[in-house]
């Protein structure tokens, strides 16, 4: 009698037990975190699509940027915001040029003609305004309505300021990116310090800071590192960033040239590492 009370409780317990793993299972209380787990090849894949659309749209508007770089530093901002309009109407003649009071209204493609900066052709409205130009610091505002490069849509705001003893420039930005092949949209901001390239700023830039944008898959944060871009490529062809993903992962992406058509992209997490090549399109595909 006593043996067998003893196997019914315990039959009980095991019961109890098992009931209490299922639940567990189904609530997923103390599920192991997806950020735990082994980085896959579609995480890595994500990652890298990720970052080469939000780089593509960054340098879209560094690249609108540099048009407004050519002006007297220390000059009243009327005359600097002409100058800027003198520059522009030389590079891009299709462009239809409003100035009034320091703030300089571009809209690209207005006038006949290619549309054609440093390899990338341009529509919509950019909004160029001089704060300040006094020789030891210049800042100016920018801002884009449905500014295109015939791949990404942009709409935002940048503030950008040039300090003349660290020879670099500060780029915080809000902007919203739109990929026209397919509609996939992020938003973020970005805090940025840029330095031209060896080849000097027509060859690209070289970024320090951070970026973080939100997109369909959730929340991304971005820390950049050394990287070296060109205005001709979708991602950087050297440096590092450090991505966080919505999963919390976070992922190491260095950069290395191929090619003149490919960068090597090395996303690595934990131990485990992958290799894609990006072409000069954009197009992601599995490396060796």
């Amino acid at each position: 009698m006593l043996a067998s009370r003893g196997l019914e409780d315990a039959v009980m317990k095991a019961r109890i037990w098992w009931a209490a793993v299922a639940a567990v299972a189904l609530t997923g209380c103390p599920r192991k975190q997806e950020s735990d787990a082994p980085m896959s090849l579609g995480e890595a894949s994500q990652a890298v699509e990720e970052a080469s659309l939000d780089g593509q749209a960054a340098t879209l508007t560094a690249n609108t940027i540099e048009l407004s770089t050519s002006f007297t530093i220390g000059a009243a901002v009327e005359q600097a915001a002409d100058e800027i309009r003198s520059f522009i109407q030389s590079q891009l003649p299709c462009a239809e040029l409003t100035l009034a009071a320091g703030k300089l209204s571009v809209e690209y493609g207005k006038r006949p003609g290619a549309c054609v900066y440093r390899g990338q052709t341009y529509s919509g409205v950019q909004t160029i305004e001089v704060i300040k130009t006094a020789p030891g610091e210049v800042e100016v505002r920018h801002a884009w309505v449905g500014v295109s490069n015939q791949r990404l849509k942009v709409d935002g705001t940048a503030s950008v300021t040039w300090s003349a003893s660290a020879k670099s420039r500060r780029v915080q930005h809000e902007l919203t990116w739109t990929r026209l092949a397919d509609g996939r949209s992020g938003k973020g901001t970005g805090d940025r310090t840029q330095t031209p390239l060896p080849g000097g700023v027509v060859e690209g830039i070289k970024v320090d800071g951070a970026r973080s944008w939100t997109g369909e898959r959730g929340k991304w944060d971005l820390a950049i590192r050394g990287v070296e871009a060109r205005w001709v490529d979708p991602v950087p062809q050297a440096g590092s960033y450090t991505l966080v993903a919505p999963s919390e992962r976070s992922m190491t992406l260095a950069f290395s040239r191929v090619d003149g058509d490919t960068i090597r992209v090395t996303v690595s997490s934990g131990t485990r590492a992958f290799n894609f090549d990006v072409s000069s399109l954009g197009d992601v595909r599995s490396g060796s």
